[in-house]
């Protein structure tokens, strides 16, 4: 994958993302998608401005939604050779949470099917009290047609993920100034 590739969503993140746009502030999950990636100059932009560092780019990933705070949801183009549907899902948080949400996006497709998003997914650790999460019928739909053999409950996707990328907090920590 190389920083020139189309920023166009793929077919089942599209699907998932016009869902996802009707459902903002209705379902308490706090995710707002793009209809489009950023473009390469946004994300370098972005992603210099997260870490405090001008020598970066940001041609590692794809920032496809936001939370209401300003924190990005993103594909990590970290699997050389491998298509954008088999890289995982990361957040980066206003306030410095990171993490990695889903293994590629089958499994985030079910995790936005079982009422989580990138947020909800990199802070699981902080549950808000009185947050309670609700599948929802349209997603769980998209996500059986584009990624059925990804069916997972939302906690065995971010468990998966953590499993996968331990140290993806780390990594990221260390490009910061």
């Amino acid at each position: 994958m190389t920083p020139t590739e189309d920023r166009q969503f793929p077919a089942p993140l599209a699907a998932a993302m016009a869902v996802r746009l009707d459902r903002i502030g209705e379902d308490g999950v706090d995710f707002e998608p793009f209809k489009a990636f950023l473009t390469a100059d946004e994300t370098t932009d972005w992603f210099r401005a997260w870490t405090g560092n001008g020598e970066l780019n940001g041609d590692a990933f794809r920032v496809f939604g936001q939370d209401g705070t300003g924190g990005y949801a993103a594909f990590w183009l970290i699997r050389p050779g491998r298509v954008l549907a088999e890289q995982p899902v990361v957040f980066l948080g206003s306030e410095g949470e990171t993490g990695v949400v889903a293994r590629d996006l089958g499994a985030f497709l079910w995790l936005l099917a079982d009422g989580f998003g990138p947020w909800e997914a990199a802070t699981s650790y902080e549950p808000e009290p009185d947050r309670v999460p609700h599948s929802n019928r349209e997603l769980a739909a998209i996500a059986e047609q584009f990624a059925p053999l990804h069916r997972a409950a939302a906690v065995v996707v971010i468990e998966q993920a953590t499993r996968e990328f331990p140290d993806f907090d780390d990594t990221i920590m260390e490009l910061c100034r």
